[in-house]
């Protein structure tokens, strides 16, 4: 019997009575066209009802309370603040023109609020040009930066101080530069003559509430976009936000905040009154960390000096948010964006100081830019990393601790190794996530260059640098994480990026409500805020006991995208190559001549000169300059600097020169002398290898009466060629005669296709415009197989997207032979045979000279001449790409190129879609392919760009591209690569040897007077490295810290054949060695060496050990008495020595 008398069950009054009857249609939706319902509550067609309506209070342009006056700076110039404002400004108003691109304009504002606005909250200047600018104090300070358009970058409203909202009244400066966030053009080439319009310039009053329940209907959307359909948060977000669009009503205010409260269900009770708390709740440990960043391209769509701009525009802009979101933290690399702030805008630079040292403004990276990491040498890459991190250290007392590239297109595998020796330990990049045949296997892993070295690497799944915050990068930085299993974070590196601006309001107000949302909810990673890049990668250290669980990667993060920046804009590969050798030779020279003082006691190490040069080729070596893929202006900019560059280090070269040399000068600079009765020819050796080698030298001017000195004259008698030889290295060479071990070249034709460059060690053949036979004549062994032969070939090059920047592998399927044509013998030996060819090419002229010498490339036993190609083209093609090739009768799997501080193999097969990948590689001065016995490499004194497809090996010389350079490598230029056989495997080879050769050519001087000897003659060389012939001495400079009380020289050696090594190191005994110390790359002492001397007078040793690929640096601490003695000794007879010191208790080798 039931039993019912009234009573409810306990636990159950607040559930209400479920109706018996029902005649309602019911609650069914049809979920597709609620969530499509989303996209009308905020503009289009209904802006004029929707919440668009309502998000301003007032907006007032007229002159009463907007006055603005303009001045355009003429020709492009960029004035500073001072000498902008003594010019004659003219009123102007809103839809003015300004132009044409990459003008500036400077406008005056003076503001005048109605009295009534002093009741609200926030007021604030709109100001959209269209273009980019930056807003200043009176007085000159930059307070934001301002990007015009309607772009997602889009940030046009300057908040008043609260100062000028009490006066009333307000002035400032505004400076517009008339280019985009993406340059002018995008990526094409620019419209130089696009002109701005003055969009907006207004006063506006925000309605705050509206602008948050925009936020927060933002945030909704996203919800409902990202996550899977049909969860519970999913649905919960979309019924949210339908809810909202219910309740707002435009003409009643009373809704906005109404709707907001509705957005708790999602977001968490009274969220909105935590502001940065909010990150104070929730889990303990976060999966998603948040860092603002502003990836700014030193250079790309727009020059340095726009640049300049857009690094003092996005970083005050970050400063002004920090004020606002106290969890704001911004990481920002480049220590040459830093130092331009610096100079440029010092007050804004004392802010970002101030920041910095609070913590909130992380400087990372470590380097001079975020370079291009394939084609700088390893001496460059080491400098980028010497030349950030002093930087950092010396303004901001510390240094990165990691580094950071994530736009580079491909990474060494050698810069794990200098990375961690630059005091180190984890790096950041992402561009891989471009590939466009095999998708990177990893998120978070040990990455192990090619030594061994390994450090903790994360590249972050959300695969981007520029993340917009949004609910999708939040989710993405798991969902898209590779290495779950080892490791469950991600770093999500948000902010408008490449052009500059950085992370914006609604980015960090976005933020806010994600964190609110995984508070409340657990189908979304929690975000935090408020870490630093070091406390991420901190994090990572502890949780995966110290990488041990993590997955490894060795070797090469190679790009499969991009490869043709390997070969886009020759010259400027030239100007960087050039540059580095220089600038090798000058550290030398200098060195040298600091420390012996043999004519000049005064000289002094031109250590300013020297970094001056190094800043401009770092800066050159930013990864959208030396890739050949900015516009033509920035080119013309780089080619100054390099210019620049080449002048001064040459004056200070010439400087250093004239302390060792006395009474010499340039072959070049002979040639506008009188001639001498008996001049002489001598020349300095700047490696550290014995060299034989042919010079040619001109005989008009001073240089007429050098004939006597030279085994070899051309038949006009205009030049001739002498044979140097120098049997150590950074030593003296000197002409000498032909040596028995020589093999004199000839040349035969039979007088019309057929031409035969040839030595009893090898000869080439050239028929009908083709080599047709590479032959080892001492061992009879044909190189080329039959039927083949090699010379230039040119392909159709029409990549998918990216022009500059991209080759893609059909490229080889439309390829064509080219011919040379009218040969001509110009020098037929003993001592050099030449050839010269021409090939007419569409509306291109290539002329080659091909050239044998009677001389080995190094004076290795068995080793081989080189055969020499010099190229001199006057390019005027489009979208094709030149090419020499070389089928050889060779097999092996794989291919070895030179990389920064050793080398690197890849497959010459198609196995695998990573093999295929491969098509088109990057290396410096040499490809090699070798089997077993025997091999042939192309070394190259410019070019970066190779393949071996099977077994035949290519060196890229020039490619076409139109954007968005639409004149790249048009003209002339002039290059040299080399064949060069050689008996056995390339690690038993002098490849490596006779590339650093080739690329370092002897300094020939000229001297007036034979009967001045050199010093040096006599002189054993200052520093040797024996026992090893695979470690290479590269470096050799006066250290980063030396004074007047302090003398030390820093040597830099590596293994260059991937082994161990056991080497001597030598130090001349006219070297007073102290102390010895094996140093990090920025010359901190690491261990001292037991230095070894058999007596007083003998030279410093001591052994240095090295595993493949391995890079020393060596801190030689010097006594003073080789300079003093050099002071104290009386001068001798004018011509009895270029030395005019001898040294009584230290003598010379």
């Amino acid at each position: 019997m039931a039993c019912n008398h009234g009573h409810s069950k306990p636990g159950t009054s607040s559930v209400p009575a479920y109706p018996k009857l029902n005649y309602s249609g019911g609650a069914k939706w049809i979920k597709h066209l609620t969530k499509d319902r989303l996209a009308t509550f905020e503009g289009g067609h209904f802006s004029n009802v929707n919440l668009s309506s309502v998000m301003y209070h007032h907006r007032i342009d007229d002159s009463h309370h907007v006055k603005l006056q303009a001045w355009t700076a003429p020709n492009r110039t960029k004035p500073s603040f001072a000498e902008a404002m003594k010019q004659e400004f003219v009123p102007v108003g809103k839809g003015a023109t300004f132009g044409p691109s990459c003008t500036n304009v400077w406008f005056k504002v003076t503001i005048n609020l109605p009295a009534e606005w002093q009741k609200y909250e926030r007021v604030q200047f709109e100001f959209d040009p269209d273009c980019e600018a930056m807003i200043f104090t009176t007085a000159g300070e930059p307070l934001q930066g301002i990007t015009g358009g309607w772009g997602g970058d889009r940030r046009v409203e300057f908040i008043l101080p609260p100062e000028a909202r009490k006066k009333g009244t307000f002035d400032f400066v505004i400076e517009s530069s008339c280019n985009g966030m993406f340059g002018i053009s995008g990526i094409g080439p620019p419209d130089n003559n696009r002109y701005f319009s003055l969009r907006s310039a207004d006063l506006v009053v925000p309605n705050l509430d509206a602008w948050a329940l925009f936020w927060d209907f933002t945030t909704l959307r996203e919800l409902v976009d990202t996550l899977p359909g049909n969860t519970p948060l999913q649905n919960l977000a979309l019924t949210t936000a339908n809810a909202i669009m219910n309740v707002f009503q435009n003409d009643d205010p009373s809704t906005i905040p109404a709707a907001r409260q509705l957005a708790w269900k999602v977001f968490g009770e009274a969220w909105d009154g935590k502001a940065e708390k909010i990150y104070e709740e929730g889990v303990e440990r976060p999966l998603v960390w948040g860092i603002g960043h502003c990836h700014i391209d030193t250079a790309w769509l727009w020059p340095y000096r726009v640049t300049q701009q857009k690094v003092a525009r996005s970083w005050s802009t970050q400063v002004d948010l920090m004020e606002r979101y106290p969890e704001h933290r911004f990481t920002c690399s480049q220590a040459q964006q830093y130092k331009w702030l610096e100079q440029l805008y010092p007050p804004l630079f004392e802010r970002v100081k101030a920041k910095v040292l609070e913590g909130k403004f992380h400087p990372v990276g470590g380097s001079w830019v975020e370079n291009d990491a394939n084609m700088p040498s390893g001496e460059a890459l080491v400098r980028q990393f010497v030349f950030g991190q002093r930087y950092f250290e010396s303004r901001f007392g510390f240094r990165c601790d990691t580094a950071w590239l994530p736009d580079s297109f491909g990474l060494t595998g050698a810069l794990p190794q200098l990375i961690r020796q630059a005091g180190m330990k984890y790096f950041f990049t992402q561009k891989l996530s471009w590939n466009n045949i095999n998708v990177f296997p990893h998120s978070t892993f040990n990455w192990v260059g090619i030594d061994g070295t390994q450090v903790l690497c994360h590249m972050t799944p959300v695969d981007t640098y520029t993340a917009q915050a949004t609910v999708g990068d939040v989710n993405k930085g798991i969902t898209n994480h590779k290495n779950l299993e080892s490791n469950d974070t991600a770093l999500l590196v948000f902010g408008n990026g490449d052009g500059g601006g950085g992370p914006l309001a609604k980015m960090l107000e976005n933020l806010r409500r994600i964190r609110a949302t995984t508070n409340a909810h657990r189908e979304l990673p929690p975000v935090s805020m408020g870490s630093s890049v070091e406390d991420f990668f901190d994090d990572i250290t502890k949780t995966t006991e110290a990488g041990k669980t993590l997955p490894n990667w060795h070797g090469e993060l190679y790009l499969e995208f991009h490869r043709g920046t390997y070969t886009s804009h020759g010259s400027i590969k030239k100007g960087n190559r050039k540059s580095e050798i220089l600038l090798r030779d000058v550290e030398l020279v200098g060195t040298l001549a600091s420390l012996y003082k043999l004519h000049r006691k005064d000289y002094e190490y031109p250590k300013e000169t020297i970094d001056t040069a190094w800043e401009k080729v770092l800066l050159n070596q930013f990864h959208d300059v030396l890739p050949g893929s900015a516009i033509g202006m920035v080119y013309d900019d780089a080619e100054e600097l390099y210019s620049e560059v080449r002048k001064d280090l040459n004056l200070a070269l010439e400087d250093a020169f004239k302390v060792l040399f006395p009474e010499s000068t340039t072959l070049d600079a002979a040639v506008s002398l009188k001639p001498a009765l008996a001049p002489a020819l001598v020349g300095f050796n700047t490696t550290f290898f014995p060299r034989r080698e042919v010079v040619k030298v001109p005989l008009v001017g001073g240089a007429a009466n050098l004939k006597n000195k030279l085994v070899q004259v051309s038949k006009d008698g205009a030049s001739g060629y002498a044979l140097m030889e120098g049997a150590d290295g950074a030593s003296l060479v000197r002409p000498t005669g032909m040596f028995a071990d020589c093999a004199p070249v000839s040349v035969y034709t039979n007088g019309t296709d057929h031409f035969v460059l040839r030595n009893a060690s090898v000869q080439l053949t050239l028929n009908k415009g083709r080599i047709t036979s590479l032959y080892d004549v001492q061992l009879a062994r044909e190189l080329i197989p039959e039927g083949h032969s090699g010379g230039l070939v040119i392909f159709e090059d029409r990549p998918n997207n990216w022009d500059a920047w991209d080759v893609e592998i059909h490229h080889l399927e439309k390829g064509k032979h080219l011919e040379f044509g009218n040969v001509g013998i110009v020098a037929e030996g003993p001592l050099r045979a030449t050839v010269e060819t021409e090939v007419k090419y569409g509306q291109s002229t290539i002329k080659v000279s091909i050239s044998l010498d009677a001389v080995p490339a190094t004076l290795k036993h068995h080793s081989r001449p080189l055969f020499v190609f010099d190229a001199t083209v006057d390019w005027h093609q489009r979208h094709e790409f030149l090419k020499f090739e070389l089928p050889l009768n060779i097999h092996n799997d794989n291919a070895t190129y030179e990389t920064q501080f050793g080398f690197v193999q890849r497959p010459t097969h198609k196995n695998t879609t990573m093999d295929m990948a491969k098509f088109e590689v990057c290396g410096h001065k040499y490809a090699d392919l070798s089997e077993y016995g025997y091999g042939v490499a192309i070394l190259s004194e410019s070019k970066y760009g190779y393949s071996c497809q099977g077994n035949v090996l290519n060196i890229s010389l020039l490619r076409a591209a139109t954007s968005p350079d639409e004149e790249q490598d048009q003209g002339t230029h002039q290059f040299s690569w080399a064949v060069m056989p050689h008996i056995g495997h390339f690690l038993e080879s002098d490849v490596p040897q006779a590339a650093y050769l080739f690329n370092a050519p002897i300094h020939s001087r000229y001297v007036q007077d034979e009967r001045v000897e050199s010093a040096l003659a006599t002189m054993r060389p200052p520093f040797g490295v024996s026992g090893a012939h695979n470690v290479f001495l590269e470096t050799v400079k006066r250290g980063d810290d030396d004074d007047k009380h302090t003398t030390t020289v820093i040597l830099r050696l590596y293994e260059a054949f991937g082994g161990h090594a056991r080497a001597k190191l030598h130090i001349a005994k006219h070297f007073g060695v102290k102390q010895a110390y094996l140093t990090n790359l920025l010359e901190e002492h690491i261990t001292e060496f037991n230095l070894t001397k058999a007596d007083a007078m003998a030279e410093t040793t001591f052994p240095l050990e090295f595993h493949g690929f391995e890079v020393k640096t060596v801190k030689l601490v010097l006594e003073s008495s080789l300079r003093d003695a050099a002071a104290e000794r009386p001068r001798q007879g004018k011509h009895d020595s270029w030395v005019d010191v001898t040294y009584e208790a230290k003598s010379f080798d």
